[in-house]
């Protein structure tokens, strides 16, 4: 058999070739396999050498129904996707880290920069249009759009800074930040980017569907010691965002809480087996004090002091209502939920 093109293309490529072959199918024969390479038994056999020596598990067996399978290894080994696949692999990981599917959507995003730096630039654009034609119906997280995701997914990992516009919160004025990017963290409503503002100097945590005009620098910088990023980003957005902010001591497993509690509206921390603090913030704070009452444990208003009397009318109001008496001072309006 004429090993001529098989020469022209190279062993690398060859090899490649035989792991989709392996790939595609449970079992091949040796001739079979040498047939689809165009190379001789031999060549197949000292291919395969090859394979194994990069950690693909490639099992032989003899007789009726025998040949060659790509086994399960200890570790994963790269994979070979032809065009179709790395699409429809793309477009699943844009809708993970996008909130459509169900799951982990920081691991998507990871996964996807991976796959971001080896996909060809010919597939891009139609990762994109798949991925604007498809929808979900149950809501989910705030839409955004996905190269502004993996922009800054790809400043984050490269360490580079980054820029943006962003609307100021005391003002309807948009202005341009600079920062380091640390890391996007995933909530069950948005995504936010954690990052050190340099003109500020000071950490700050920005909504990913707010910011405009997002672009990666050249400039590389040193990453800095930083904060715990998920804890951080979800303090500052259910509580040092807000103007009024109040702790309360609930008698409840934390993971009983965590599982009544969106954790876009509050932060739940673990106290002990039977107890755990909710911290929380608001324009308002009778709205978290009802929303509290309302989980059905018993707690205690750590903080404000302002709140632990508000909480003591408000059981007495409640108290003469379930008992029929009405009191002698209407209670005032409860504001919505900010």
């Amino acid at each position: 058999m004429n090993e001529g093109s098989s020469g022209e293309r190279g062993t690398t490529e060859r090899v490649l070739t035989l792991l989709g072959l392996l790939q595609q199918r449970q079992v091949w024969t040796g001739p079979e396999l040498a047939d689809r390479l165009a190379v001789t038994p031999r060549t197949v056999r000292r291919d395969i050498d090859r394979l194994r020596a990069l950690g693909y598990p490639v099992h032989a067996s003899q007789g009726v129904g025998g040949g060659y399978q790509l086994g399960r290894g200890q570790d994963l080994p790269p994979l070979l996707l032809d065009d179709e696949e790395a699409i429809v692999t793309a477009v699943a990981l844009l809708l993970g880290a996008g909130g459509a599917l169900t799951g982990s959507a920081d691991t998507a995003l990871r996964a996807l920069a991976k796959l971001d730096r080896v996909l060809p630039v010919r597939l891009r654009q139609q990762v994109q249009t798949l991925t604007g034609a498809i929808d979900s119906f149950d809501g989910g997280r705030t839409p955004i759009d996905p190269d502004v995701l993996m922009t800054l997914a790809r400043a984050c990992r490269d360490h580079v800074e980054a820029v943006f516009d962003y609307p100021s919160s005391t003002a309807t004025a948009t202005g341009t930040r600079r920062v380091e990017p640390y890391r996007l963290v995933a909530s069950d409503r948005r995504w936010y980017l954690l990052a050190y503002d340099l003109d500020r100097a000071d950490w700050r945590t920005f909504r990913v569907d707010r910011m405009t005009a997002v672009a990666a620098r050249t400039w590389h910088f040193d990453p800095r010691p930083a904060p715990d990023p998920a804890p951080y980003v979800q303090d500052g957005v259910t509580t040092r965002v807000y103007p009024e902010q109040a702790g309360f001591l609930i008698r409840a497993a934390a993971d009983t809480v965590r599982a009544q509690v969106p954790p876009s509206a509050a932060s739940v921390h673990a106290r002990d087996a039977d107890t755990c603090e909710l911290r929380s913030g608001a324009a308002n704070l009778d709205a978290v004090l009802m929303h509290v009452a309302l989980l059905g444990h018993d707690f205690e208003v750590l903080y404000p002091p302002e709140l632990i009397a508000r909480r003591r009318s408000l059981a007495i109001a409640l108290g003469s209502a379930a008992s029929g008496n009405v009191p002698s001072e209407p209670m005032s309006e409860l504001p919505e939920d900010s």
